[in-house]
């Protein structure tokens, strides 16, 4: 095979191609004889040029040429001999016709030797099947024949040897006829034997309700001798043996263990002969008459039926079975000691630990003779370790109890009309002060008009004079000598009558019973004749919250008449004199509605918290190193919990209560109650220290949810009655009639609606409390009405006449800061805008030239400069004049 040439190499044409193309390229015409004569010469003389370049190859070197020709001739001959002499062999080798040929006297020899083979083979297959056939027909009439005898356990042994020869069987003896005949019986002697087994188990081991009847030997049908308990249980099959096994365990746990722990029997071992003179063992069962045996007698029950099965049974049971049968007794009889005897008889009250703590060392007694040591020695030991945190399982069953009993009360308590008492807030010395210091205002505080007619609903009153004696009759000896007494109270709460609900009265007997808040409450409640009475000291003083009219405000009080002396607004928000002389003596605490339940609620965590320390004080569970909390403290926790329960259950349950005023208010003032009466708590706590934390936790949460009730009882009447000032629609149009009309019932509505919610909360809240939160309802609609009245762009002489008249009905709430008749009103103290409102109804109705001077004397420093201008606006014309008292306006207030 020539060497191809790459393409890229030029190429030499051979002679026979060039001709090929010539003659290719020609055509049909073109091709004569002429081109074909030239074709012809062209390869005449290509191979004439061939031959002479052989011819002179040959001759350059003729030494070599004849040297390779001889070679080539020699290998010639030598390939002929070679070839003549395998064809020879190959004949004689394989020639079918030559008897003497190697390979066909080779093929007769080994298909000789293959038929002798296969006759031995077929003769030793024969001689053991039949050996085989034998002796599985030798062991299945021994196997009959000791059926037939009753010898059961030497039966089973035969069966187990035959049903190894059957398994053994190979060739064509497995599939014989033969073979399937003996399986067959076998099948049926196995299922005989089997069957009388279990009837002998049967006979032998019986369990019902009354009786255990164990026999040491049964008889078989067709026995010589009685069979052994123990040859029976190791005889019999391991799934039969299981089955037998494990309707044994469940008779036994459920009429001897089970049954001990849930009625009172007693168990009696016998020994006698039946019938047939055999000796058989009996564990009976009897019950017992009620209310003649301990808690005790259950264990001895146990221990008894335990020792009958361990002398009787487990040792005959074989040892594949044995140790799993004892264990399989032994998680259910813990179970049973800790679920029937042990948890139930758990004691509710200290004194009955004691001999339920015998009753718990007899119950590890038990464990370890028979549980551990009898039955599994590798048991958890489950009684033991819940016999060492018994006093943890003591406490929280405590706890629950506990708390389930104060979850009923707090149920139970919103089913009916829940009992009230009143308890009494502390004041402190500033609270004292800011309480005695009530506004004393002249007749004209405000100086509109020289006739003496004041804005409140009243009679005028003449300025209180600093050399004029104290309203309240006090100097400051005997203030001191109040606010000493006042530390050393003692913390006892007293239960006022509502007919004097902020407790001024010491003269009368001190009720010992609750009293329900709705009799008599407004029955004058804050009656202020008698002396001070007892209060409870651990209550925290509660001041005034700082809701005060500004600074602006006392200063336009102080210059609001000219000429006269005024009273001065102090920084609390109260006017005062700057005397020290009082015309009466200030109470010490102010009297709150608190209900029962609270009350409830306190003694439940006092028991609590007793009770851990008289649990610990007792010395019956002694402290272990390894326990994580000390005895008595989840009982003594439980205190905490019964505190977040209500305040987790109580807003749920009462929720359709809660939704009214005076029932808002009462839960507020539990909260506080509660807070001031667990901080009581904590500070006399010397137990535990988490337990004090936990107590000053929930003293902390108490106090903001009492505070979260109460301003939210106080934002539910505010959103009332801005609802009901929007139906006034901004107050425009006050002109017409009919909108007049209803500007005018939304306003007496909303009085009406104050008036009701005061009424309702005054024999509620404490003094401080009841005037702030009216007081912040009140604010809350002067603050509507300001804004709409200022927010009218126009306002005609009409109607301003007719906006002030609507503005005057409300004068009619200041009698609710009001408390003695003959005593100006502290509406100021508790409303901060009610000069600015009062202000607003006589600048509705005041000339140009009225407004001007209130502005120079400082009168209106409780209206912004913008709100002026918009009022000056609204009411005047566009005269020169009102240009002239804007440019005034708006160089800011007058200073003083």
């Amino acid at each position: 095979m020539a060497f191809p040439i790459p393409d890229h190499l030029p190429r030499k044409l051979d002679v026979s191609s060039s001709v090929l193309s010539k003659i290719d390229s020609a055509t049909f015409q073109s091709l004569n004889s002429s081109v074909a004569s030239s074709c012809r010469a062209e390869l005449d003389e290509s191979i004439r040029l061939t031959k002479s370049q052989i011819h002179d190859r040959i001759c350059t070197d003729s030494s070599s040429f004849q040297r390779q020709l001889s070679s080539a001739k020699s290998l010639q001959d030598r390939l002929g001999t070679l070839s003549g002499q395998v064809e020879t062999l190959n004949i004689a080798l394989l020639d079918p016709k030559a008897c003497s040929g190697l390979a066909p006297v080779l093929l007769e020899g080994l298909e000789v030797h293959q038929l002798l083979a296969q006759e031995s083979l077929n003769a030793d297959i024969l001689s053991d099947s039949l050996s085989h056939l034998s002796e599985c027909r030798a062991q299945l009439g021994a196997l009959q024949k000791l059926v037939d005898i009753g010898d059961l356990p030497q039966a089973v042994v035969a069966s187990h040897a035959l049903s190894s020869l059957l398994s053994a069987v190979r060739g064509p003896l497995k599939n014989a006829s033969v073979t399937s005949g003996m399986q067959n019986r076998l099948r049926v002697l196995g299922n005989r034997v089997e069957e009388l087994l279990s009837s002998a188990y049967t006979e032998s081991v019986l369990v019902n309700a009354s009786e255990v009847i164990i026999k040491p030997f049964a008889l078989v049908p067709q026995s010589l001798r009685p069979l052994p308990l123990s040859s029976i249980l190791s005889s019999i099959s391991s799934t039969s043996l299981a089955s037998h096994l494990s309707t044994l365990r469940r008779d036994i746990l459920t009429h001897y263990i089970e049954y001990a722990f849930n009625q009172p029997t007693s168990l009696t071992v016998s020994s006698v002969k039946d019938t047939f003179g055999s000796l058989i063992h009996v564990l009976r069962r009897f019950p017992s008459p009620p209310n003649t045996t301990d808690n005790a007698s259950p264990l001895a029950n146990v221990s008894t039926t335990l020792d009958f099965l361990h002398k009787q049974l487990f040792l005959a049971l074989p040892p594949t079975h044995q140790q799993s049968f004892r264990r399989s007794l032994s998680k259910p009889i813990s179970t049973a000691v800790l679920t029937h005897l042990l948890i139930p008889c758990l004691p509710s009250q200290l004194e009955a630990l004691p001999t339920f703590l015998k009753l718990a060392n007899k119950a590890v007694d038990l464990e370890d003779k028979y549980i551990v040591g009898m039955l599994d020695a590798s048991s958890d030991r489950e009684i033991k370790a819940w016999v060492n945190n018994v006093c943890t399982h003591y406490e929280r069953q405590r706890r629950s109890c506990i708390l389930d009993s104060v979850r009923k009360i707090i149920i139970q308590s919103t089913s009916s009309s829940e009992p009230t008492f009143y308890a009494h807030l502390p004041l402190s010395q500033d609270t004292l002060e800011h309480t005695e210091h009530t506004p004393s205002d002249e007749g004209d505080a405000w100086g509109l008009d020289d006739d003496g007619q004041s804005f409140k609903t009243g009679s005028s009153k003449s300025a209180v004079e600093p050399e004029e004696e104290n309203v309240w009759g006090l100097d400051d000896d005997l203030e001191e000598e109040i606010a000493e007494k006042q530390q050393q109270a003692d913390p006892v709460t007293v239960e006022e009558d509502p007919g004097d609900a902020w407790g001024w009265n010491d003269e009368e007997p001190v009720p010992e019973e609750p009293v329900q808040a709705e009799d008599n409450a407004w029955d004058d409640p804050w009656g202020d004749d008698s002396a001070p009475a007892e209060v409870t000291s651990a209550m925290r003083p509660t001041t005034v919250p700082s809701q005060h009219p500004s600074a602006n405000s006392a200063t336009a009080t102080q210059k609001s008449a000219v000429g006269r002396k005024q009273p001065v607004l102090v920084t609390n928000g109260h006017l005062a004199n700057g005397t020290d002389d009082l015309s009466h003596h200030p109470p010490k605490s102010e009297p709150y509605l608190v209900s029962t339940l609270a009350k409830s609620i306190i003694r439940a965590v006092e028991d609590a918290l007793h009770e851990g320390k008289s649990l610990v004080s007792s010395g019956i569970f002694p402290y272990s190193p390894t326990s994580t909390t000390m005895p008595g403290t989840l009982i003594t926790q439980s205190g905490a919990l019964v505190l977040d329960l209500y305040r987790a259950v109580y807003p749920a349950v009462a929720a359709a209560r809660l939704a009214r005023p005076g029932d808002i208010m009462k839960f507020a003032n539990d909260c506080f109650w509660l807070a001031e009466e667990v901080g009581r708590l904590a500070t006399y706590e010397r137990g535990v220290l988490v337990v004090k934390d936990k107590l000053e936790g929930c003293r902390t949460v108490l106090q903001v949810l009492a505070d979260s009730w109460y301003q939210d009882g106080i934002d539910r009447q505010r959103t009332a009655l801005c609802d009901i000032l929007s139906s006034a629609k901004g107050f425009t149009d006050t002109s017409d009639q009919d909108r007049y009309d209803d500007c005018e019932m939304a306003i007496s509505r909303v009085v009406r609606e104050i008036r009701s919610v005061a009424n309702v909360w005054k024999p509620i809240l404490p003094k401080s409390k009841y005037y702030t939160a009216v007081g912040a309802i009140v604010e809350v609609s002067l603050q509507r009405i300001l804004e709409d009245i200022l927010a009218i762009h126009d306002i005609p002489e009409v109607e301003s006449h007719k906006l002030s008249e609507l503005c005057r009905i409300l004068a009619a709430l200041e009698g609710l800061f009001v408390e003695d008749s003959s005593q100006p009103s502290f509406v100021v103290s508790y409303v901060p805008s009610w000069l600015k409102f009062s202000y607003l109804s006589e600048l509705l109705e005041a000339s140009m030239a009225d407004l001007t001077y209130l502005f120079e004397e400082g009168a209106l420093v409780d209206f912004e400069v913008d709100e002026l201008v918009k009022l000056v606006r609204a009411l005047f014309a566009d005269t020169p004049l009102r240009t002239k008292t804007l440019d005034k306006i708006m160089g800011g207030h007058p200073v003083r």
